[in-house]
């Protein structure tokens, strides 16, 4: 069930990625934190891998926004 910007389990774990950070952009975060690592948290070093991960999380929220705003509009309708 792995998208291209969610990684399996095995590599969250492997990664050691935080439960709270095993999201929809999971497969974005690990390359990250190894370019952090690698650079030693440098700022301005992994400013690409930073933006992808950041876009993947914005968009995933648009995406859960627009879902809950369906579903309230359809609890309403069915209420009426």
């Amino acid at each position: 069930m792995a998208t291209s910007t969610t990684a399996s389990q095995e590599e969250m774990k492997k990664a050691r990625l935080p439960l709270g950070y095993r999201d929809q952009c999971s497969a974005l975060l690990i390359p990250l934190n190894k370019c952090r690592h690698k650079t030693n948290f440098m700022q301005w070093e992994c400013e690409h891998e930073r933006h992808e991960y950041e876009k993947c999380q914005y968009e995933d929220l648009m995406r859960r926004m627009k879902e809950l705003s369906k579903l309230k509009r359809e609890a309403a309708q069915a209420s009426e």
